[in-house]
């Protein structure tokens, strides 16, 4: 491997950790305080109801897009971007 692939894969790996870090925060921490949230209410509903229902799902979508687009740059930046 020359040091660009190297690198290519290192900023890769980065961000696939950071990645799973969220999911697993989204996915695990916050539902783990599920009822201690319940106390707080917005809009008629529980935070916890309303995180575990909704907020997790937001999130997912927002890192799906926000992976999406930090891995292509990542790929221009290396030159193996996929329309290249």
């Amino acid at each position: 491997m020359s040091p660009s692939d190297e690198q290519h894969w290192g900023q890769t790996r980065t961000l696939m950790f950071i990645m799973m870090g969220l999911w697993a925060f989204f996915s695990f921490f916050i539902h783990m305080f599920v009822t201690s949230l319940n106390s707080i209410v917005i809009a008629g509903f529980p935070l916890g109801f309303y995180m575990a229902a909704q907020g997790s799902l937001i999130a997912f979508v927002v890192m799906l897009f926000w992976f999406a687009r930090a891995q292509d740059k990542i790929d221009r930046d290396h030159g193996v971007a996929e329309d290249e």
